[in-house]
């Protein structure tokens, strides 16, 4: 061990460290990022005297005890020719651009030489003239015209739920705290809903079903395409039959045929599967494989104005490619797994040997390749059809015959946008891997068929590290208080239990009305019942005025005596809230109806969840993404869950994973030091499991009670053994607060109630160190449905 005291000067500061050889240069890293906020990849460490960049720790051997930090993003802020606009959180998934890690020098230089080896070798292995490589790509381009025409695209357009959509796209722009998008946030919110409602709206054909029985049926081969079939563009057909294999399956098939009435001899009729190419067609049929996914798909996002391109891959996999003008950039999309900007899902996750990846749209064809791949030497030892040169040539002759009627001023617009494509090809190329992120192998298809391919890998797309999200969730908070004033008034009026019961009922009945109305025109009338009257429902209104407000909802009273609920503000903030009240009123009802003695003294915790700790931001080591992101375990609402891969895991020497959830007046402030500190302290401490942490920025708590729930499924994964702490320094020192052993979840969606243990101790942060899940034998994963945090009322 070798003890060094090092200066760093960071702007107009100058911080002392010390530095321990054992440790390494990462952990010097650390201890920078916890003084300065300056993340480890976004670091320059320079020396004072000569200026020289610290890299390993050979580099800080080899310097004084003076040295410069600075900030990469500030230095790049500095130069208005270098800038690139970053992502902001509507881009779901991540960005690519912002953060990205580009290769050292000698890393580089590597990877310069092997591709200059690999293009030498392909002088001799490729052919030399692009017929072959233009006969694969030019068929597309008549395919692709096929999505500018109007006719089309209005029938796609009849098709989508577009108010539904549109509602989900602006809730969860809303669950990051924006409530007012910009048309651009707005478009790529609503292009990635799109996306999800089409893997929903569109079915994978394996083998279709047969015609006359609707069992399994078994290839026969191909046959020839009828007249009513060429004309949507099915060049080829393939036949399917039922295969019996039992005299049950035999008597079965004969009794659905007569119940049916159909022709099919005792399943002996045979099914066909067209392979549709007009996108007319697949809007109508909505099923087949990637060809027909990606086709249709393409149309849809043609149909909303979006600039597109259908990605044709040489290896057997189509998809699509829209330009975001939130990102600034083409973002990847395959509709057959419902992933977006995940370009290397196919070499990483899938584990494609990629040559070709071609994109075609109506002003020309592109290659797109290195946009895909970060192993290019080796994609080029693959790209054996034709030279690189032949390659460009023919790309370049057919993007010029599609450009051939556009204006100069089109021309110049699109050449520019070509050359800003090429540098992004080139500076994605050269970025390191997303290291975090694990890419799935294939979901789309049979198993066997996709092991068959080498395309079976893992099952979800996750990340061990995330960036800090935005936890809105103040609403929650407000809907679980707004229950004091109903209840109190149940109990100042002498209703029973089941006559309240009765009146939530109505409340529910309502709500469920209201959500299945479109999101800016809700209204809906509060229908007394047969034991719930009008004069009982109108003289409980006013205990009402508080859960309406939380709902951005108010009560009307018409000229008939009817009275109804609508619209009050922001239909967005009534979208966000209405699942979240459906959920606790379900759950209170429940509470309600196993109340015996139901009085004054009922009115505590757990049936009345008050001073709930809301409005933080919520940090997380790992997610799956897109839907079980980290803020999920806080929104409220048993639709979403919080799901970490590795958080079943047991590990050696690091945590599993953890979420840092924080309390703080101004959102912009993500305390760096603290969380930063936390990481060292839990790699020093040897500790395991999965970790969830809530920082408070100002106020001290005294954390009373908490609850947890189980998920929409999967119960081995539910959390079993964990302990929870609390800290008064910011993360420096821990007390036990409750510690919990052998918790079983004997339900999905199950609510569990915990008092804490160890009351009395005012806590700036709270962790919660997940030890076991319920069966860790058969997965590494944790999830959590939602965690609810209670604060001592003042």
């Amino acid at each position: 061990m070798v003890a060094r005291t090092f200066l760093v000067r960071h702007d107009d500061s100058t911080f002392t460290v010390d530095y321990d050889t054992d440790d390494g240069f990462e952990v010097f890293q650390f201890q920078l990022f916890s003084l300065t906020s300056i993340p480890p990849d976004e670091q320059k460490i320079v020396g004072e005297d000569n200026d020289r960049i610290v890299s390993d720790d050979s580099d800080l051997a080899a310097l004084s005890e003076k040295l410069r930090l600075v900030s990469i993003t500030s230095e790049e802020a500095r130069k208005p020719e270098k800038q690139e606009e970053t992502t902001s959180s509507t881009a779901g998934a991540g960005n690519f651009d912002a953060g990205t890690s580009v290769m050292s020098d000698e890393e580089l230089a590597r990877m310069l030489q092997a591709e200059e080896e690999a293009l030498l070798l392909q002088q001799y292995v490729a052919g030399d003239n692009g017929a072959q490589f233009e006969e694969k790509v030019r068929p597309y381009i008549s395919k692709v015209l096929l999505y500018e025409d109007p006719v089309r695209q209005e029938v796609a357009r009849k098709t989508v739920p577009l108010e539904n959509l549109e509602e989900k796209a602006l809730v969860s722009l809303a669950k990051e705290g924006n409530f007012k998008p910009s048309k651009v946030e707005e478009d790529h919110a609503f292009l990635l809903q799109l996306l999800f409602w089409f893997k929903r709206s569109f079915s994978w054909v394996n083998a279709p079903p047969c015609d006359g029985c609707g069992n399994e049926t078994t290839a026969q081969g191909m046959g020839d395409a009828l007249p009513s079939e060429i004309q949507y563009g099915a060049t080829r057909v393939e036949l399917y039959r039922h295969n019996l294999v039992s005299d049950n399956c035999l008597l079965e098939s004969k009794v659905n045929s007569l119940v049916k009435n159909c022709s099919c001899n005792s399943c002996s009729r045979v099914t066909r599967f067209p392979r549709y190419n007009d996108p007319l067609k697949l809007v109508e049929t909505r099923k087949g494989r990637c060809g027909e996914w990606a086709n249709c798909f393409t149309l849809y996002c043609r149909a909303f104005g979006y600039e597109s391109r259908l990605v044709l891959d040489f290896t057997d996999h189509v998809w699509t490619e829209c330009y975001s003008e939130a990102l600034g950039r083409w973002m990847h999309l395959d509709p057959c797994e419902a992933i977006y900007d995940r370009p290397l899902l196919y070499e990483k996750g899938w584990g494609k040997k990629l040559n070709y990846v071609i994109a075609i749209a109506k002003d020309g064809v592109y290659d797109v390749t290195k946009r895909y791949t970060r192993k290019w030497n080796e994609v080029l030892s693959r790209r054996t059809i034709t030279t690189e040169s032949s390659v460009v040539s023919v790309l370049t002759s057919i993007t010029k015959e599609c450009r051939r009627n556009c204006t100069s001023q089109v021309l110049s617009i699109l050449e520019e946008h070509d050359n800003i494509e090429r540098e992004a090809l080139e500076r994605d190329l050269r970025s390191t891997d997303d290291a975090p992120i694990s890419l799935p192998g294939r979901q789309s298809g049979d198993k066997q068929w996709r092991i068959a391919r080498s395309e079976f890998g893992t099952d979800s797309l996750s990340s061990s590290s995330c960036t800090v999200r935005i936890c809105c969730d103040e609403h929650v908070t407000k809907i679980y208080n707004a229950f004091s004033s109903i209840l109190h008034k149940f109990v100042e009026d002498s209703l029973t239990a089941s006559k309240g019961v009765e009146v939530l009922k109505i409340l529910r009945a309502t709500v469920v009305d209201l959500k299945k109305l479109p999101y800016k025109k809700r209204r809906a009338s509060l229908k007394p019942n047969s034991i719930v009257g009008t004069s009982l429902v109108h003289q409980l209104l006013p205990s009402f005025k508080e859960l309406l407000n939380a709902l951005t909802l108010k009560s009307e009273l018409d000229s008939n005596g009817i009275l109804s609920v609508c619209l009050a503000g922001n239909p967005v903030q009534t979208a966000l809230a209405l699942p979240v009240a459906l959920h606790a009123l379900d759950e209170l009802i429940s509470d309600l109806s196993k109340c015996d003695n139901f009085s004054k003294g009922s009115l505590s915790f757990p049936l009345l969840r008050l001073n709930r700790i809301c409005s933080g931001a919520v940090l997380a080591s790992g997610e799956e993404l897109p839907f079980g992101i980290a803020t999920a375990a806080f929104d409220g609402t048993r639709m979403s869950k919080w799901e970490e891969r590795n958080g079943a895991k047991v590990e050696s020497h690091l945590v599993g994973c953890w979420i840092m959830y924080k309390l703080s007046a101004n959102m912009q402030e993500l305390v760096a030091y603290d969380l930063m500190f936390e990481c060292l302290a839990l790699i020093e401490s040897h500790l395991v499991g999965c970790w969830i942490m809530y920082k408070l920025s100002a106020n001290m708590q005294e954390l009373v009670a908490y609850e947890l729930m189980s998920a929409n499924d999967a119960p081995e994964r539910d959390p079993m053994d964990w302990v929870v702490e609390g800290s008064n320094d910011g993360g420096s020192s821990w007390h036990v607060l409750d510690e919990r052993r052998s918790e079983m979840f004997d339900k999905r969606f199950q609510r569990k109630t915990y008092n804490v243990k160890s009351a009395g101790f005012l806590s700036n942060m709270f962790r919660f160190r997940f030890l076991a899940v319920r069966d860790v034998k058969s997965t590494s994963q944790l999830q959590v449905g939602s965690i609810d945090l209670y604060a001592k009322q003042n």
